[in-house]
């Protein structure tokens, strides 16, 4: 799939253009990436800050945890919502893509589209690789400007992740659309409290709103609400799949998840958001 994304990236040293060789690509100056056998093309720089990656714990985690479908009805709505856009025949790109599980979702609702997975994570963009036919996965730093040309995606999605908003209105075409997805203050409530995870902060979708600032216009707002009843292996896979992973101990989340009812009803409560890039 990268053959078919290829003339949509850019070189993150010079800005030129890439050409696919044999397990490489390379830009008219001579900057050189390699492509892992796994299928992803990693586009950061030798200087890059990786230290926020998910680590393959986190990945495997993930993996076992989103393979239940427990997240489907998030999976779903960001399909619905990409479905409402005008993005049927362009490219679909996933920043903070981790798995490409979001990703895969909507390009099945949108068999027109190519989708571009975007992750600083080496063991994310493996699976992501391979998380469908028509993805392309390219690693890459969301904080140091995006290897994408200008203006070259119809939609953009970004689930649970960190985002550069003029990053992602440049290379939205003009009219392109973006669909955001935020943890509400409900969202795994009684797992944060029992087990110690990270909370959500306050007002978050408010302070969404005023980063995208004059670059992106409200479009449309959907809430995700489900009781998810997870049994402790469930439980354990989601606390080591998320950030929480870096602050707990492997051995005290263990601890503290057998301390809980097998099975234990979890709140799903999440915003799925969508934005139009302005005009100008």
């Amino acid at each position: 799939m990268l053959a078919d994304v290829i003339d949509l990236l850019c070189c993150p040293h010079c800005g030129g253009g890439l050409e696919l060789g044999e397990g490489t690509a390379r830009c008219a100056d001579g900057h050189s990436f390699d492509v892992a056998r796994q299928g992803y093309l990693n586009l950061l720089p030798g200087d890059a800050r990786t230290g926020s990656a998910d680590t393959a714990a986190m990945v495997r985690a993930r993996v076992e945890f989103l393979a239940g479908g427990h997240y489907a009805p998030v999976a779903e709505a960001v399909a619905d919502a990409a479905t409402t856009t005008e993005a049927g025949e362009g490219l679909a790109i996933d920043l903070g893509a981790g798995t490409g599980y979001y990703l895969a979702e909507l390009l099945e609702r949108l068999p027109a589209a190519s989708g571009l997975a975007l992750d600083v994570s080496k063991h994310a963009l493996r699976v992501a690789a391979r998380a469908h036919p028509r993805i392309g996965a390219v690693g890459c730093d969301a904080w140091a400007g995006l290897p994408v040309r200008d203006a070259v995606a119809a939609l953009a999605i970004n689930v649970f992740a960190p985002r550069d908003p003029a990053e992602l209105a440049r290379v939205l075409v003009p009219g392109g659309s973006l669909v955001v997805v935020t943890p509400n203050r409900a969202h795994l409530a009684e797992l944060v409290s029992a087990v110690g995870m990270l909370t959500v902060q306050e007002r978050k979708r408010e302070r969404l709103a005023g980063k995208l600032g004059t670059l992106f216009e409200p479009v449309a707002e959907t809430a995700v609400e489900r009781e998810l009843v997870l049994g402790h292996g469930d439980l354990t896979a989601l606390v080591a799949m998320g950030p929480s992973a870096r602050h707990l101990d492997e051995r005290q989340v263990d601890e503290r998840v057998a301390a809980l009812p097998d099975p234990l009803p979890v709140t799903l409560s999440v915003t799925v958001a969508t934005y139009r890039r302005a005009a100008g």
